[in-house]
């Protein structure tokens, strides 16, 4: 049986409003064909000058953030352009979930078929976990995805919820593909009724195509 899936680790505070992907991943880092490599550039105008020196009071830059597996955002985080590359340089930078207040639509549903973590909560409460982190020398939170609560140093307790397709993916450790396979009996079972009521639709291709 697989363990509870919960995510605990140092909570970075980043509450900025409508902070896009343009930000989060900027276009000169996507260059490449593959996922690689998208680390470096996260958030990197933010985090880096026009030298390229580190900005020192930036969140990520601060050695009690060093590591940190979770980020508080603000509203609209992801909002922009549907970029998928935003959500692979957050993951490939140690981040596993993100608390924020509302999301970019298509960077919501990125987020969930890469099992991207991410937790929405009122503002009032997002307002009192960067306090809470900010102001305390335990900057650690826990995500408890299968009770669905986000539990404070302090020991305060935010419920949220998932949509069930997305716990589920996170709870079972499921990607898109493993995702649809759950499903192959049903699928397999749908293709038999489908053939046998239009048979006609159908086109049997030679052994050799079919291998090709």
């Amino acid at each position: 049986m697989a363990e509870p899936f919960v995510i605990a680790g140092i909570a970075a505070p980043l509450p900025v409003n409508n902070l896009d992907t343009d930000q989060i991943m900027p276009k000169q880092f996507l260059l490449g064909i593959d996922r690689s490599g998208l680390a470096r550039g996260l958030l990197h105008d933010l985090r880096f000058d026009a030298e390229g020196r580190g900005r020192e009071g930036f969140v990520l830059n601060r050695e009690a953030y060093r590591g940190a597996k979770i980020l508080l955002g603000g509203a609209n985080f992801g909002c922009g352009s549907s970029r998928e590359h935003a959500v692979w340089g957050l993951q490939q930078a140690g981040f596993e979930a993100v608390i924020a207040p509302s999301y970019g639509e298509i960077f919501y549903f990125n987020a969930a078929n890469n099992r991207l973590l991410l937790v929405t909560l009122p503002q009032a409460q997002i307002e009192a976990l960067v306090a809470e982190i900010e102001n305390g020398s335990d900057k650690q939170l826990v995500i408890d995805v299968e009770n669905e609560v986000v539990v404070t140093p302090s020991g305060r307790r935010y419920p949220f919820a998932l949509p069930a397709r997305q716990k589920r993916m996170l709870v079972e450790r499921l990607d898109m593909i493993g995702m649809t396979l759950r499903e192959a009996a049903a699928i397999d079972a749908f293709e038999a009724r489908h053939w046998a009521a239009q048979p006609w639709c159908r086109i049997d291709l030679p052994a050799q195509q079919k291998g090709a």
